[in-house]
């Protein structure tokens, strides 16, 4: 039973992880094989778009977990077998829903392009790029691209636009809750109540099935009373709720100093002592637990009064004033991509082994096709273990900074 619900206990005892990755990525190789390095390090929720192909690869990425759970926990390894799968939603505009995209054939031949070298997620590419290979596409690779606005403002000639899109009522209720996800995050803004409650009409004759709703939102005027207002909206919820402090969206690979803004903004939402956990989110990165620590906001920090209320499950750790959880992103992501990358690489060597002996045999172009499907096993991280396994080890380096407040406990 304690396995079953672990994640929400992970929650409780102020040790939680969670994975983002991206409200609006869609590459769905990458979404399977994040998922499965974080499931295996001990990650207690992995958020992904509303995108029902999304869910299925976090899905599928779980299942492999599960049945590799023993040989992480033989090499160390946190092993979380069962992380609640989480899909994000939205109220309005907001800069995690969107897409850049711009017509490569009219940029100037002689522009430097900024953008594919401040794009984080590779998602921009000409067609000379990538050690010379020339891709399928030219401009911003839609399924890659997670909405993080760098690339709009670096444009010399102002050529880049952001397509944005806002989660609606039916979508939900018919592609994205019959799915089975275990919780929903809800992003909103203030001033949003009459957006916001036309979203959570759609949510709520399914929210019974859901172990967890959380709601984020970023700092602004009036922000107290806007999720005091929300919570009135949902109550009475019979799930665990989360407010997820955004800090400053899709920047915690930028630099340590990203990390200030969520953390200033989760001591003021718990000064607010609002129901429920507090949650990090939005600049987040390998600097952030320890300044959490500096600052006292973790759980690990319990004066000896209150640690018989942090040890009861029933007491949300928000009422003992301390930061629950942190939810990871960008950072989460490219920590992982030099690894991901070097699979990718091996892939695309293998199918040009396989075209170039296919080549002048007569073999038809279906059987071609048929090798390439047999091969898109290769972009399956539990496919090459020494690639699997050292990619589990770098996602439990992060993972793991927050576990060990959960092992501190222990011992005491």
């Amino acid at each position: 039973m304690r396995e079953r619900y672990y994640p929400l206990n992970s929650l409780k005892e102020g040790h939680w992880f969670k994975l983002i990755c991206g409200a609006s990525f869609q590459h769905l190789p990458t979404v399977r094989n994040l998922t499965l390095a974080y499931t295996l390090a001990g990650a207690d929720c992995i958020d992904v778009a509303a995108d029902p192909a999304a869910i299925a690869a976090a899905k599928e990425a779980v299942e492999v977990a599960s049945r590799l759970n023993t040989w992480a926990k033989n090499r160390g390894l946190a092993g979380q077998a069962r992380p609640l799968i989480m899909v994000s939603i939205n109220d309005g505009e907001d800069p995690h829903f969107r897409k850049a995209e711009f017509d490569s054939a009219i940029c100037p031949t002689d522009c430097w392009r900024p953008c594919e070298k401040v794009c984080p997620a590779e998602a921009i590419v000409f067609s000379e790029n990538r050690d010379g290979v020339i891709p399928d596409y030219s401009g911003v690779i839609d399924e890659l691209c997670y909405g993080c606005g760098r690339c709009l403002s670096v444009c010399p000639n102002q050529l880049i636009q952001a397509r944005s899109y806002v989660s609606t009522p039916s979508s939900i209720a018919s592609l994205v809750l019959p799915t089975g996800v275990d919780a929903i995050e809800i992003h909103t803004q203030v001033g949003r109540e009459t957006d916001f409650q036309r979203l959570w009409k759609s949510i709520k004759p399914w929210v019974n099935q859901l172990k967890l709703i959380a709601i984020s939102c970023p700092d602004g005027e009036g922000l107290i009373e806007y999720l005091h207002s929300l919570y009135e909206i949902i109550s009475p919820l019979p799930c665990t709720l989360i407010w997820q402090t955004d800090g400053k969206p899709m920047s915690g690979d930028i630099g340590a100093g990203t990390t200030a803004a969520t953390i200033k903004l989760s001591q003021k939402v718990l000064d607010a002592r609002l129901p429920g956990y507090v949650q990090l989110a939005g600049g987040t990165n390998n600097s952030t637990i320890a300044k959490l620590m500096a600052a006292g906001l973790l759980a690990n920090k319990i004066q000896e009064q209150d640690k018989e209320s942090i040890n009861n499950l029933n007491t949300p750790i928000s009422e003992n004033k301390f930061v629950a959880g942190v939810a990871y992103g960008s950072y989460a992501r490219v920590l992982l991509s030099p690894i991901l990358e070097k699979l990718e690489k091996m892939h695309k060597l293998q199918l040009k082994a396989i075209e170039f002996a296919c080549e002048g045999t007569g073999v038809k172009v279906n059987d071609v096709n048929q090798h390439r499907s047999k091969n898109s096993q290769l972009t399956k991280l539990e496919t090459v273990p020494e690639i699997l396994w050292e990619a589990v080890s770098l996602a439990n380096s992060l993972v793991s900074q927050i576990k060990r407040l959960e092992i501190g406990k222990s011992l005491n």
